[in-house]
């Protein structure tokens, strides 16, 4: 498959004809080709959403709430497609990419409903000649940056909520997962999506992610990245005074209190840790349990994952795949070596899997570390790989401390049967979402973000839309009422 930029609501080539290979994780073998925008293809791409602004803002919500809904349908027709290209450019299995992709779709159903709810309030004045009305309009031209992890569920997640808000935009996709998302763009322009209002230009952060957030004729940017992409947006966007909405992943601890089940708390912190090899803003990276059921725990998560059999993606019956690239893996082994050398146990996995059922594909087997210091890479850095770093505590208030010693705080997870003293816990966590016997924080109608270097903003839910809403207060002299 090649594919090419998508600016004014055509495909088309490069301006200077620049294309790049996308790679099958688990094969390490070309699975398409995508185009590869520069300056002046971005230039091209500001210029049509600005000059397809005025239409869709104008646009009533129900009109624009139809075409999403289009959109969503075709999706869910185009699952099988959509779903194959995102398993060969991205890993994961092809029923993740399924879940993934229609979830994609029910995104854009909310948005599309809730910006039909969109409306103002009639404030309070001191004067009884005065009427106070706040109303929003949209930001404007808005840019968003989509990671190549989760890249059709994470590209709904900005573009849903943008245009249901009335704003126009220019997307940079990832260039190592672009396939997927051109059939999702395909889907939303035979649902009737006017030209110019989605522009979507894979390319590369240092440069056009760069641009886009230092770009005077963008309103905001929204992006979801590492931590340093995250400043570097953050101070390019200081010129314009951009809107700034940032997921910067984090480190997510995982608690075990001593009355949980451990069985239901080994599997869902061995789910959450390894699933989509651990390519996840959420996934479990310190895993804090209880002195109380420290060995039983041990157990479980051991025998789990020691049935972990990574498989390609597109074959039948696979649950893990590879990981995205060979840097993954090579992250993932030195944290893994990191925590050995300072005194942790490697309990199993954490090597990379070679062989001929393998063949050149990434793969790694998942590693199980035990008794690791706190000042360890696993227990201090994102490993964004698959990678479970261990350690045991002896009561609730060094559960606690251990949470929140890191600058991250965009998701944890807390395991117990009591849930007042769960919740008390959870209430004291310093992320932007805590799971409670859940080993996931997202949901539909609620928000997503981060606390402290997890960045700011939110995703999801009605704070979702508001991200591209402004405010506006108008302040109106009436006649004197009338006494009858």
């Amino acid at each position: 498959m090649k594919r090419e930029l998508f600016i004014d609501g055509m495909w088309v080539a490069p301006i200077e004809g620049g294309y790049r290979n996308v790679i099958d994780p688990a094969t390490n073998e070309i699975t398409g080709v995508t185009a590869i925008a520069t300056l002046s293809d971005l230039e091209k791409a500001v210029q049509a959403a600005h000059k397809a602004f005025p239409v869709w803002a104008g646009m009533m919500p129900d009109s624009r709430a139809v075409i999403l809904h289009r959109a969503a349908s075709l999706i869910d027709e185009r699952v099988n497609h959509i779903a194959a290209l995102l398993t060969q450019e991205q890993g994961k299995p092809l029923p993740d990419s399924r879940k993934e992709i229609l979830f994609g779709a029910e995104v854009l159903r909310y948005y599309a409903e809730e910006g039909r709810r969109m409306g103002g309030t009639l404030r309070p004045s001191i004067r009884p000649d005065i009427r106070c009305i706040v109303t929003g309009a949209p930001v404007g031209v808005v840019a968003a940056i989509v990671p190549w992890n989760y890249p059709v569920d994470l590209y709904a997640w900005k573009i849903a909520p943008a245009l249901a808000a009335g704003c126009t935009m220019v997307v940079k996709p990832p260039p190592e997962t672009p396939l997927a998302i051109a059939a999702v763009l395909d889907c939303l322009m035979d649902a009737g999506l006017p030209p110019g209002v989605l522009n979507d230009i894979p390319g590369d952060g240092p440069t056009i992610g760069a641009a886009l957030a230092a770009h005077s004729r963008i309103s905001l940017i929204s992006a979801t990245a590492s931590v340093p992409a995250g400043q570097a947006i953050m101070r390019a966007a200081a010129g314009n005074l951009k809107r700034v909405a940032l997921e910067l992943g984090g480190q997510c601890p995982f608690i075990v209190l001593d009355d949980a089940n451990i069985e239901e708390a080994a599997a869902a912190a061995a789910r959450r840790s390894f699933s989509n090899m651990g390519q996840i803003c959420i996934a479990v990276n310190r895993i804090f349990v209880s002195h109380k059921v420290h060995d039983r725990f041990m157990d479980a998560l051991v025998s789990i994952t020691s049935g972990i059999a990574p498989r390609p993606g597109m074959e039948s019956g696979a649950v893990y795949g590879p990981a995205m690239n060979d840097s993954v893996r090579v992250r993932t082994q030195k944290h893994v070596d990191d925590a050995v050398h300072l005194g942790a146990r490697l309990l199993c996995g954490g090597h990379n899997l070679t062989g001929s059922e393998y063949g050149n594909g990434f793969f790694y087997s998942p590693a199980v570390l035990d008794d690791v210091p706190v000042d360890a890479l696993a227990m201090t850095q994102e490993s964004f790989g698959p990678v479970a770093a261990v350690r045991s505590f002896e009561t609730d208030g060094e559960a606690l401390k251990l949470a929140n010693m890191l600058p991250f705080g965009l998701a944890a997870y807390v395991y117990g049967q009591d849930l007042d003293r769960a919740w008390a816990l959870a209430d004291q966590i310093e992320a932007g979402g805590i799971g409670i016997n859940v080993n996931d924080v997202s949901e539909l109608h609620a928000p997503f973000g981060g606390w402290k270097m997890s960045g700011f903003g939110r995703e999801l839910g009605v704070e979702g839309l508001e991200t591209y809403r402004e405010s506006r207060h108008v302040r109106m002299k009436v006649r004197p009422r009338t006494t009858f």
